[in-house]
């Protein structure tokens, strides 16, 4: 259940995103992290039915608001929950990202997505685990030189 009302409120979030690239009104994805929260909570407890329709209506909504974007729209800038300033065009990839990583968590496996994406998500998790001072452990991992590998907490 709290996978499931994660992935229903990150769509409204990316769908506030959309609304913030064709309005040019400032929408921010949440009002504020513990905002956030607080729904997921809320909504994992909900049923298995109600949390279904939702993330399927949630889902819809945001479909609308991408197929809302004009070509000009899409290179309109937004910014995301973590600050970083972005072109529109990067909310396919969030939620793209978003979907695929809570899906294995939810027993989808890895190997069912495309490469491209797998290598574009690896690559994603690779710079941003470098960034944060874990290159060294992870490229002894990576190349077969430590047994066991790094201790890496979760990414999304």
């Amino acid at each position: 259940g709290h996978i499931v009302a994660h992935l229903h409120f990150n769509a409204e979030a990316i769908g506030r995103l959309a609304a913030w690239a064709q309005t040019g009104i400032e929408s921010p994805m949440y009002p504020s992290m513990t905002h956030r929260n607080a729904d997921i909570e809320a909504g994992s407890t909900l049923s298995p039915s109600e949390l279904r329709q939702l993330v399927h209506a949630s889902a819809a909504a945001l479909t609308d608001a991408f197929d809302g974007l004009t070509l000009a729209m899409w290179a309109n800038t937004v910014v995301t929950a973590q600050g970083r300033a972005v072109p529109a065009t990067e909310l396919v990839w969030m939620r793209f990202r978003e979907v695929a990583v809570h899906g294995v968590d939810l027993g989808i496996a890895f190997g069912a997505l495309p490469d491209a994406a797998v290598a574009k998500l690896v690559n994603e998790i690779v710079a941003k685990r470098v960034g944060a001072g874990e290159g060294p452990a992870l490229a002894a991992w990576l190349t077969g030189r430590v047994d066991g590998g790094p201790v890496l907490g979760p990414w999304l």
